[in-house]
C-alpha cells in the first residue's frame, strides 16, 4: 500500500524521486571543513521554528514590544530558552556561514562549474546580515534603540542611495513606531522568505554539481 501511494506521489510530482536521488548522492573524499554547510543549514532551522515560536507572544508596538520581551524571557514556560537559542543561534549562523564560505575558498569550490553555488552563498551571507540586522531592534530596550541608531546613521551617509534606503527603512527622519513594524516584517517575513528562497537555489545546484572534495596537490 505504502509503495503504491509512494508510486502515485512520484508520477505527479516526483518528490520521493527527488529525495531519493540527494539521499544516495555519492560524495568524494570530505573533510571536516564539509560539515560547516550542514551545520549552517540546521542552524538556519533552528532560528525559524524558534522564530515562529517566539512570534506568537512578541506585539511590535512602542508601548508592548519590551514588555512582550519581559513575559518571554520571564514568564513564558521555556520562554528563556528559546529566547536565548534564538539570541545566541543568530551569532552562530554568522560564524558558520563566514566559515562555510572560507572553507569554499580554500578548497576552491568556488571555482567551474561552481560559480553560481558560490554566488547564491554570497547572497545568503548578505541575507543573514541583514536578519541580524533588522532583529536588532525588536527588544525595544536602551541597547536595541541607539544600536540601531547608530547604524542608520551610517547608512545615512552612504553615498547615493543613502537616505532613501534610511527614510525606507525608518518610515520618517528618525526611528519611531513604524521604524518599528516596518523592521518586524522585514525580520519576520520579508528576509526569512528571501533566505528560503535562496537556500532552495543553493541546495540545488549542490545537488547538480555534487559535494567539492578535498582538493588534492597540485589542482
Amino acid at each position: 500500500m505504502a509503495g503504491r501511494l509512494e508510486e502515485w506521489v512520484d508520477e505527479r510530482l516526483g518528490w520521493p524521486s527527488a529525495i531519493r536521488s540527494a539521499l544516495l548522492q555519492r560524495v568524494p573524499r570530505l573533510s571536516w571543513g564539509h560539515v560547516l554547510g550542514s551545520a549552517t543549514l540546521v542552524t538556519l532551522i533552528i532560528l525559524i521554528l524558534t522564530g515562529v515560536l517566539l512570534s506568537f507572544s512578541y506585539v511590535p508596538s512602542p508601548d508592548e514590544a519590551h514588555t512582550t520581551v519581559e513575559y518571554i524571557t520571564q514568564e513564558l514556560p521555556f520562554g528563556a530558552f528559546i529566547r536565548n537559542l534564538h539570541h545566541f543561534g543568530a551569532s552562530a549562523l554568522v560564524v558558520l556561514s563566514i566559515a562555510h564560505l572560507i572553507r569554499v575558498i580554500v578548497h576552491g569550490a568556488h571555482k567551474y562549474p561552481r560559480e553560481f553555488t558560490w554566488f547564491t552563498g554570497v547572497v545568503l551571507l548578505l541575507l543573514v546580515f541583514a536578519a541580524g540586522f533588522t532583529g536588532s531592534l525588536l527588544p525595544w530596550d536602551q541597547n536595541a534603540f541607539w544600536a540601531t541608531a547608530v547604524r542608520m546613521r551610517v547608512i545615512e551617509v552612504t553615498p547615493g542611495i543613502g537616505d532613501r534606503l534610511a527614510g525606507v527603512l525608518m518610515g520618517g527622519e528618525e526611528l519611531s513606531a513604524v521604524s518599528l513594524v516596518r523592521f518586524f516584517i522585514a525580520h519576520v517575513w520579508v528576509v526569512p522568505s528571501l533566505i528560503v528562497t535562496v537556500v532552495v537555489m543553493h541546495l540545488r545546484l549542490v545537488h547538480k554539481h555534487g559535494i567539492s572534495g578535498v582538493p588534492r596537490r597540485g589542482e
